[in-house]
C-alpha cells in the first residue's frame, strides 16, 4: 500500500531580474520584472508503508523544496500530492500527527535549556499522556544511548549528541513517515554511523517509512535499497541502487598488482595500461583501470596473457563515481 504518492508534482517560483548598473537598479526598483524559476517540474513517484528510500541529487535540484510539499510547508504550483492520504499543505492535525521533518541544518531544541525541556514542550504539544512521554522518552533515550545526557543543556552536547537529540525530539510522537534532509550533515564517521543505526532500528522497530536525502553515499548504501534521482527539477532515476549500477555505469573497475612496481617509468605504464581500459591510478605496483563491461571477458584475459600479475580483482565501480556521472549527463536514460 502506497503512503506517499506524487503525480506531476511541481513547484515554481517567481524571481525578479535586475539589470546591472544604476539605470538597472532604478528601473528594478519602480518597475521589477519577474521570471519564473521552476524548482521541480512534474516529479511522479509512489512510496510503500516502510520503504527506506534514499533521495539523491546535487545542490539545488529540488530536494528540499519537494521534501517541504511532502510535509505541507510549501503549495505544490501544479500537480497532486498525498500522504497518508492527506494533502499535505492542509497541515490537518491527524496528518502532522503522523509525520516528522528532520534538517540536518536546522535545529528545533533550545539551546540553552536541558533536552528533557524541549522533550516536555513536545510532549505537550502532541498530547502524550505522562505515561506515554515517560515510556518513549525511556525508549528512545537506549535507542540513541543518550543516557546522562538528558538534563545537559544543548549547547553543551557534541554535534553526534546534539544530531541524535533532534532526532529524538522528532520522534516523540512516534510518527508513521520519517522525512530527513542531511540528518548526519557535519557528524564525525562515529556519530553517522550511530545515527544510521538507530534509522534502521527504529525503522525495523515500528515499520516507519523513511524518505532520507544525504550527501554521504554511506547513509544511503547503509540503508536504501531503493533511490530516487533529481536532477534540475526533475525525477530522472527511480528504482534499486544494484539496478541504478547496473544500468547506467558501462564500465567495470579492475584492480591489478603486478610483480614489478610501476613506479621505475609511470608515463610508460600508463601508456601500456591505457590499451586495456580508461586509467584511474597507479600507485607501487597497483593500478586501478576501468573497463567497459562489454569488452571485460577479452580484457582479462588479455591482461592476464601479457603482464606478470600477482592479483586482479573486478568490481562494480563506486557508487559516487556512478551517480556522479548520471548528474554529469543529465539524464538516467
Amino acid at each position: 500500500m502506497s503512503i506517499i504518492t506524487t503525480q506531476n508534482l511541481s513547484k515554481s517560483y517567481p524571481v525578479a531580474v535586475k539589470a546591472p548598473g544604476l539605470k538597472g537598479t532604478l528601473r528594478h526598483f519602480f518597475q521589477r520584472t519577474y521570471m519564473n524559476v521552476n524548482a521541480v517540474k512534474d516529479i511522479t513517484f509512489s512510496i510503500e508503508a516502510g520503504e527506506i528510500v534514499g533521495f539523491l541529487g546535487p545542490n539545488g535540484a529540488g530536494k528540499t523544496t519537494t521534501l517541504k510539499m511532502l510535509t505541507g510547508l510549501i503549495y505544490p504550483s501544479t500537480g497532486k500530492v498525498q500522504v497518508v492520504g492527506e494533502e499535505p499543505f492542509q497541515r490537518q492535525p491527524d496528518f502532522l500527527q503522523q509525520i516528522t521533518l528532520v534538517m540536518g541544518q536546522k535545529q528545533q531544541l533550545i539551546w540553552d535549556l536541558p533536552i528533557l525541556d524541549s522533550l516536555r514542550i513536545n510532549g505537550a504539544v502532541y498530547g502524550l499522556s505522562d505515561r506515554q512521554y515517560e515510556q518513549r522518552v525511556g525508549e528512545l533515550t537506549e535507542m540513541l544511548s543518550l543516557q546522562g545526557k538528558l538534563q545537559q543543556a544543548v549547547r553543551k552536547l557534541s554535534l553526534g549528541e546534539r544530531m541524535k537529540a533532534e532526532l529524538m525530539a522528532a520522534l516523540l510522537h512516534r510518527p508513521q513517515i520519517l522525512f530527513l534532509d542531511e540528518p548526519t550533515l557535519g557528524l564525525d564517521v562515529n556519530a553517522q554511523v550511530a545515527v544510521r543505526n538507530f534509522l534502521r532500528e527504529y525503522n525495523e522497530r515500528y515499520q516507519a517509512t523513511i524518505l532520507l536525502t544525504s550527501h554521504y553515499m554511506a547513509d544511503i548504501t547503509a540503508l536504501c535499497k531503493r533511490v530516487l534521482l533529481i536532477h534540475q527539477g526533475t525525477l530522472i532515476y527511480d528504482g534499486s541502487l544494484e539496478g541504478l549500477v547496473t544500468q547506467f555505469s558501462p564500465y567495470r573497475e579492475v584492480q591489478v598488482e603486478l610483480l614489478n612496481s610501476l613506479s621505475d617509468d609511470p608515463e610508460k605504464c600508463q601508456r601500456i595500461l591505457a590499451t586495456y581500459g580508461e586509467v584511474q591510478s597507479l600507485q607501487g605496483q597497483s593500478a586501478r583501470l576501468l573497463v567497459k563491461r562489454s569488452e571485460l571477458t577479452k580484457m582479462v584475459a588479455k591482461i592476464l596473457a601479457d603482464l606478470e600479475i600477482l592479483d586482479l580483482t573486478v568490481t562494480d565501480p563506486p557508487i559516487e563515481d556512478v551517480i556522479g556521472r548520471v548528474f554529469s549527463q543529465g539524464t538516467a536514460n
